[in-house]
This record gives structure tokens, C-alpha cells and sequence, in this order.
């Protein structure tokens, strides 16, 4: 791993409110991620299983998590199984956790080799009532493939049909989704290195470069500050591109008189940032660009106001559309009254221009998760990112922040470390 160890604090405390909230006389099993085939003897990147890593530090593949608080043998109350390390796999892989880094990165005293857990398990789930598995549950998440926990969970229910079986997500969700003050700092982190990619491509975007070109300024500047790399596809979208909402190709010239969509983050420690800022390619705003520009800027102004506790995400969305969004698209000559008054009241008016939500959980994944049916409380962390896509016109844009919810009011992260975002500063620094 690139970035610096982590305080086990994180972990021990992690765990303890897991179990907390599990059944009595009941097992838990946390597996990490498949290492996926790319192509011949090629594999993807490894990534960590989010949960398994929020519960115990552990970055790497082919490890197993067990929590069983009420077992009569105090060894496997809280366990891991990992991969056993040899002379070849530390050749040709490199190195692999002993079984003291393990226990120092998770604060887990008890650690098995995993070619073990098969007869391990065994005897220990027979103890066992309930046995509690994850899924993933991911609000936004399409079934696409097999992945490690489902095929785990069809497994396990084949082998031991008599237990009674619980969803593990629900409880992960919960406590995920407020954050503690060391996963709070290792965002912040995350948004630091941000703050620098953008300040490099401000330096950098001219007429004639290459979306690509951007993209490889952005990681460059995120590797040498030990990020893991982006903590997610990045979109650098000119022009009308930029009303492309998920536009990854990144092919195509940023051409003079051009905006520049950039929506990007860091991948640090696991954790993630997300920003999107607009520039213009050749320094300087249209004062058209100036106008929708500065439309959105109040808008998400405004809508960082509205994450406090207690509001529900539902009811933010609309008043965010309905009364914010729809008064600056009404000004900048987009809707009419009329386009108002006929709206579908399913699709507003305003979603012509403004088709996706404000804001999304924000953690460990880009896309965190959280209940989004239950009201926000303090330590939420949230992006803010409101856009207005106005196609026969050529304009995107999109401004988003990393926000936390406090009980003294949002706080936001970038705000905080001055992460260029007026139209003075952009083009000020974009002119050095």
C-alpha cells in the first residue's frame, strides 16, 4: 500500500459496534473481493471489499473475517484467515501480511491461514444460531456478475440450510455512514491531494490539449501524493461533452472558447474524494459561461445550507429542484412560466436542465452507503453538486464539495482548504 498505516483504533472501535448490534449466539463472515481476470493471465486492480476493510484495516486479497462475540473458544470471538505467503508467491507477488502486521493493522489477535477455514468454520458455525452475511446492497448497484459475497452466501445456506440467516448490510449502512474522526481525516486527506490535481490542471489546460492529457495531469499529481489512484473513472468533458453526464472516453481536443467539465477523485487509504470544478480552456469566462456558471454556484451555496440533521434526502432533492434550480433557470431565459405551469409533475421542467440529484453518501466508496429513506444525522458525509446541461448551447456545467453534516451546521471540507471555486480565482490562477 501507498498510504501511511492506519490508527487500528478504527478497526477495534468499527467492530465493537457491529457486534453490538448482532443477534445473540450469532457468527458473522466477512469475505474480501474476488481478484478479477482481465484478460489471459492479466487480472484488474485488486479493491478491497469495503466492508471488510471499514471492520479491519485488511488490504488484501483472498481474507476472511469472523465474529462470533459468544463463542465458547476465545480465539475465533474475533478472527481472520488470510493468505499464507511462500517463496514463490513472494517472488513472483510480492510480500503478503504475517501474521503480526495483520494483528497490528487490525488489532485482531487471532489469525489463521485461510487454507484452514473450511474445517475451521465447520464446528464453529454448528455453535452458532444465526450467522450473518453481506450482500451487496448499494442503492445504486445493477446485478450484473457473481461476486464474492453472493456466491459465499449460496454456499454457506447450501451447507448449513438450518440456521437462521440475517442481512448484515442494514447494520453496516447504519454505522458506515457516520464517520469518525479518523476516517474524517483520511478524507480530508483525500481532498488535499484533489486540491492539488485541480491547481495542477488549472496550470496546465490550454487550447489544443487533450481531454487524455488532463486526465494523466490528475493522476500524475495523485500518485506522487500516495493516493491509490482515482476513486473512480474520471469525466474530462469539453464542450458539449460535458452534458454527457457520465462521459469517461476523454478523447477529444479542448478546444479555445470551451468550458471544461472535470469531475475526478482520490482514492486515499481506501477512503474517497469527489470534486467537479469548470474552467474555461482559454482562461477567460464568456460572460454567457459566467452567468450559468454563477447560477450554479448559488445553488449549491444554497443547497449546502440545507444539510443539517434531520432533513430527509427526498425531500432535499425537490426543494433543491423545485425551488432553488428552477428560479435560476427561470432567470438565465431557460424555462418559461408556462414550461412551469404544464410540467409533468413526474419529470419537472427544471430536470431539462438539471437531471440528476444534488448529493450522495460519501466514504469508502464514491457512492457511499446509507439510508436514504431515514433522516440525515451528524457525522453524514455528503457531496453537493448541483449542473445545469444546456446542449444547444454547448455548456455543462457541474460544481460539487465533500460536505459534513455537524450539529452545528455543514461543513465543508473544500471550502476549508480553499479549493479554487469563483470565477476570479479559476481564472486568475489559470492566467499564471
Amino acid at each position: 500500500m501507498k498510504y501511511q498505516s492506519i490508527d487500528n483504533r478504527l478497526f477495534i472501535e468499527n467492530r465493537a459496534k457491529f457486534v453490538a448490534q448482532m443477534k445473540p449466539n450469532s457468527i458473522a463472515i466477512f469475505r474480501s473481493n474476488y481478484e478479477f481476470v482481465r484478460n489471459g493471465d492479466a487480472t484488474m486492480e485488486f479493491k478491497q471489499h469495503s466492508d471488510l476493510f471499514w471492520l479491519t484495516g485488511i488490504d488484501q486479497e483472498d481474507s476472511i473475517l469472523v465474529l462470533f462475540p459468544d463463542s465458547p473458544e476465545e480465539a475465533f470471538r474475533e478472527c481472520l484467515f488470510l493468505k499464507q505467503t511462500n517463496a514463490v508467491i513472494a517472488v513472483w507477488d510480492g510480500h503478503k501480511y504475517t501474521k503480526e502486521e495483520a494483528t497490528a493493522t487490525s488489532g485482531i489477535k487471532s489469525i489463521f491461514w485461510n487454507d484452514t477455514f473450511q474445517t475451521a468454520i465447520r464446528s464453529k458455525i454448528n455453535y452458532a444460531e444465526n450467522i450473518y452475511l453481506t450482500l451487496n446492497e448499494n442503492d445504486r448497484y445493477s446485478y450484473k456478475a457473481p461476486y464474492s459475497d453472493l456466491d459465499f452466501a449460496r454456499d454457506i445456506q447450501r451447507d448449513f440450510p438450518l440456521h437462521t440467516y440475517y442481512r448484515a448490510a442494514p447494520i453496516l449502512q447504519r454505522l458506515r455512514s457516520v464517520k469518525s474522526e479518523i476516517e474524517l481525516s483520511l478524507t480530508k486527506h483525500a481532498i488535499s491531494i484533489s486540491k492539488k490535481g485541480f491547481e495542477r490542471i488549472l496550470k496546465f489546460v490550454k487550447p489544443g490539449v487533450m481531454e487524455y492529457e488532463v486526465e494523466a495531469e490528475l493522476i500524475h499529481e495523485y500518485i506522487r501524493n500516495a493516493g491509490t489512484g482515482h476513486s473512480f473513472h474520471p469525466i474530462v468533458a469539453s464542450g458539449e461533452s460535458a452534458c454527457v453526464l457520465h462521459y469517461i472516453d476523454n478523447n477529444k481536443p479542448c478546444k479555445d472558447g470551451d468550458l471544461l467539465l472535470v469531475d475526478c477523485g482520490v482514492d486515499y487509504a481506501n477512503y474517497a474524494s469527489d470534486m467537479t470544478r469548470v474552467l474555461p480552456v482559454n482562461g477567460k469566462f464568456t460572460d454567457r459561461q459566467k452567468q450559468v456558471y454563477n447560477a450554479v454556484l448559488r445553488v449549491m451555496r444554497e443547497a449546502t445550507k440545507l444539510l443539517v440533521p434531520g432533513t430527509l434526502l427526498m425531500d432535499y432533492h425537490k426543494v433543491v429542484g423545485k425551488e432553488l434550480m428552477e428560479k435560476e433557470l427561470v432567470d438565465l431565459g431557460l424555462l418559461s412560466m408556462d414550461d412551469i405551469k404544464n410540467e409533468d409533475p413526474a419529470w419537472p421542467a427544471y430536470k431539462k436542465y438539471f437531471m440528476h440529484g444534488t448529493s450522495h453518501f460519501l466514504g469508502i466508496d464514491v457512492h457511499d452507503v446509507g439510508m436514504r429513506y431515514e433522516p440525515m444525522q451528524a457525522g453524514n458525509l455528503f457531496t453537493c453538486e448541483p449542473g445545469i446541461y444546456i446542449q444547444e448551447e454547448g455548456i455543462g456545467i457541474r460544481l460539487e464539495n465533500n460536505i459534513l453534516i455537524t450539529n452545528n451546521g455543514p461543513v465543508d471540507f473544500m471550502d476549508a482548504i480553499n479549493m479554487p471555486l469563483e470565477i476570479d480565482e479559476i481564472e486568475s490562477m489559470m492566467a499564471k
